[in-house]
């Protein structure tokens, strides 16, 4: 009997120094290790059902061999395994209290301004204030979002089969159809004028092709500031990059000349020149700039055919992005389209983009950014269907992207970024039980992202969600090469242009310290329940 007790402790503490929660890995989170830790936990039990199977069928023996000594050890092995019992118990309870700890924002970093330090423990937000806002956020969405995305694809669809008619074919680039991406299409916009964008492929002329140089390639030769970009070059199919076209495609000989290399009845390829193709300046490099030019044109020849069958105007809202266009109602109500040529990442939903809609900071030719909006819509599309009903985490997107332009109108423009504040989402969403996401924990969740980028800003460092990142599931089906690629801090110019990071900062202080206010400000109070005041 005294080795069953023995053995008992044994099983004890193994249990207890082998338990993942009471020696935790160095900033690792809980959340993180959900799988492993229930896979261990699930060994230690199926080792414990050995290991009573063992005490048992030794008691057995013993009861056997002495009916005296049976009631004593009998009465001693109930007491050892009310001990685990307790034991065990006690280890789930601190299990609980470890997990909870671990998932709450640290609130202990203050941001510290002119008119004294900020921090989230000091900013009150008001349970109803933020109710009625998200009622109100997700009846826009509801009622009048899709009502634009549906006019917007209609127009878009008319558009680029204008578009494709005023090209030439055998000189032009192939448009293919457009992909709607970004706020509209991921159902969390707010903010007015309403603003869709979509990117819109396009190849070169055959025979030519695109080949690409990714800034994570192995012999990458990408500049380190240009993480994220890559270059795109116009090859031939069929032809090394030393070869030269013969001069009969690229010259009109007449009817009376005969090329010796090809045949009478030989089709010839006719061979463009750089320029034509799109290419920076004495390289076969495509350019950004060549790109938006003949975008542009293109743009405005395709409106021009197919205007008199609309009632509203069209114009470019900024010349120095290729399809930024603003549609005016005779009502004076506006929509605001971004048509974005894109050139698509081999056989991937990744894009080399001409620009960002939102990028403050243009990269210069023949450095293309690359774009992984495709994958994040499809990530919180796999979220959608994980969450609880009726989940707060959009809600939550939405709350920080309108105080985030309010806060804008009041002190101008800074850094940070909508994409910045969807990043910051994504991560949590990455690292937080899907329970936790439920419409009443939305002040809590609110709070946390306030707290990851806080400490983000504080940092200096904001990882971009899907770049590095093998806690993405693979069914978002991210690009093996991008999954292992080296993580990239979105927030880098914030290192190296400190001027930039003060003002971000201070913005960031501003917007906790009037985001009660702001919310508030917005916020219909009828006694009706209707709706109304504009989030613009």
């Amino acid at each position: 009997m005294q080795g069953a007790i023995a053995r008992v402790c044994v099983v004890v503490a193994a249990a207890i120094l082998n338990h993942p929660l009471l020696f935790p890995q160095e900033n690792n989170t809980l959340p993180e290790q959900d799988e492993e830790l229930m896979a261990r936990m699930r060994e230690h039990e199926e080792r414990m059902s050995v290991e009573q199977a063992k005490l048992e069928r030794e008691l057995s023996q013993q009861e056997e061999s002495s009916s005296e000594g049976c009631s004593e050890e009998g009465y001693g092995w109930y007491f050892w395994s009310t001990v685990s019992f307790i034991v065990f118990f006690i280890i789930e309870m601190c299990r609980v209290n470890l997990a909870d700890a671990e998932i709450r924002p640290s609130e202990d970093e203050d941001l510290f301004s002119e008119s004294g330090p900020v921090s989230l423990r000091t900013m009150v937000l008001d349970k109803d204030i933020l109710s009625n806002f998200c009622d109100k956020c997700t009846y826009m969405s509801a009622h009048e979002n899709w009502r634009v995305r549906e006019f917007v694809e209609g127009f878009a669809d008319d558009l680029l089969e204008s578009l494709r008619s005023v090209c030439d074919k055998e000189a032009d680039m192939e448009v293919g159809d457009f992909v709607g991406i970004g706020s509209m299409f991921e159902s969390w916009k707010v903010c007015k004028p309403l603003m869709c964008d979509l990117i819109v492929p396009f190849l070169p002329p055959h025979p030519y092709s695109f080949q690409f140089r990714l800034w994570c390639s192995p012999s990458s030769d990408i500049p380190p500031d240009m993480q994220g970009c890559g270059k795109i070059k116009v090859t031939r199919l069929g032809e090394s990059e030393s070869e030269g076209g013969c001069v009969c495609g690229s010259a009109n000989l007449g009817e009376d000349l005969l090329c010796l290399l090809h045949g009478k009845n030989e089709v010839v390829t006719v061979v463009h020149s750089p320029d034509e193709l799109l290419c920076s300046r004495e390289t076969r490099f495509l350019s950004k700039d060549q790109v938006m030019k003949w975008f542009q044109i293109s743009v405005t020849k395709a409106w021009a055919r197919i205007s008199h069958k609309y009632d509203f105007e069209v114009n470019f809202r900024n010349l120095d992005t290729a399809g930024a266009l603003k549609i005016r109602f005779r009502s004076g109500r506006v929509v605001a389209l971004n048509i974005i040529p894109v050139v698509q990442l081999e056989d991937t939903h990744a894009y080399f983009v001409s620009h960002f809609s939102s990028d403050c900071h243009s990269r210069p030719d023949p450095y293309w950014p690359v774009s992984f909006a495709v994958y994040e819509r499809n990530l919180l599309k796999h979220f959608s269907k994980r969450l609880p009903q009726n989940s707060c985490h959009l809600n939550c997107l939405q709350i920080l992207t309108f105080l985030h332009r309010k806060q804008t109108g009041l002190t101008g423009k800074c850094a940070l970024t909508n994409y910045h504040l969807k990043t910051a989402l994504l991560h949590l969403l990455l690292s937080k039980r899907p329970f936790m996401w439920g419409a009443e924990n939305v002040e809590h969740r609110f709070r946390d992202v306030l707290g990851f980028l806080q400490r983000s800003l504080l940092e200096k460092r904001l990882h971009h969600v899907l770049i590095g990142n093998r806690k993405v599931p693979e069914e978002v089906r991210v690009p093996e090469m991008i999954r292992n690629a080296e993580p990239i801090n979105l927030f880098r110019p914030l290192v190296l242009q400190t001027e930039h990071h003060a003002e971000t900062v201070r913005h960031f202080q501003e917007m906790l310290r009037n985001a009660p206010v702001l919310m508030q400000e917005y916020i219909p109070h009828l006694s009706n329940g209707g709706l109304h005041h504009s989030l613009d």
